[in-house]
């Protein structure tokens, strides 16, 4: 689960990057509506956090753009202007649901779950491959009914792996989802997350592998079942 927030607070960037990620999800931050253009064309996101006051634009303004190209990513209008009159051109414009500031975190969380669970373009059916499910919603992975508590960035790769499961998936791509806008990312980032999911998976019976296929990326497989001795 990825999602995007245009906001150009930099304190409640921070407070609602912290909270996203807390609940298991990625998120990029940017701060104009300039930045946020950009990000959509780079990269594909599951939900959209948009302040409606930005220092270039409107926020209604990117919205209308974005539907006017025909983008349907859902889309939550963050603002501190309360007047209805406002909620109506927000949601006119194209967005999905509008969220007041100073807002409760367990709101938005259920605010934006709601927008997944709404949305047909973007519904997340439970991915399942050897003996792994992961729900992407709830960002909860499990190997036969027990779960395997994950930190996000191994979220984001069991999620990866398991939708592209059997095919290889290029290192350049895994990068990319591990990347988010203005944070440094060490060169060896995927080989340590893909290190430490093996670790972690390794107490289960998955009857799944991650093969590393040199020189391109990574090919989670079906493994046979080998019993104890």
């Amino acid at each position: 689960m990825r999602l995007l927030l245009v906001e150009d607070s930099a304190r409640l960037r921070e407070l609602v990057c912290e909270t996203i990620r807390e609940a298991g999800w990625s998120i990029d931050a940017v701060g104009t509506a300039a930045e946020a253009a950009a990000a959509l064309d780079a990269a594909e996101f599951d939900v959209a956090l948009v302040d409606l006051g930005l220092p270039d634009g409107d926020g209604v303004d990117l919205v209308r753009s974005l539907r006017r190209r025909g983008r349907t990513i859902p889309v939550l209008m963050l603002t501190a202007r309360a007047a209805i009159d406002e909620r109506i051109a927000g949601l006119d414009a194209g967005a999905d649901d509008y969220l007041t500031k100073p807002f409760n975190n367990g709101e938005l969380l259920a605010r934006i779950r709601a927008l997944l669970r709404r949305a047909p373009q973007v519904a997340m059916p439970v991915l399942a491959f050897g003996r792994l499910a992961y729900d992407p919603a709830a960002a909860r992975l499990e190997c036969g009914g027990a779960e395997i508590a994950l930190p996000p960035r191994e979220r984001a790769l069991v999620e990866i792996l398991m939708r592209n499961a059997g095919r290889t998936v290029p290192k350049r791509r895994l990068e990319n989802a591990f990347s988010e806008f203005g944070e440094e990312r060490s060169p060896n980032a995927v080989e340590l997350a893909v290190s430490r999911l093996r670790r972690r998976l390794e107490p289960f019976d998955t009857r799944v592998a991650i093969e590393t296929v040199r020189g391109i990326g990574y090919l989670l497989t079906e493994a046979p079942f080998v019993e104890a001795p």
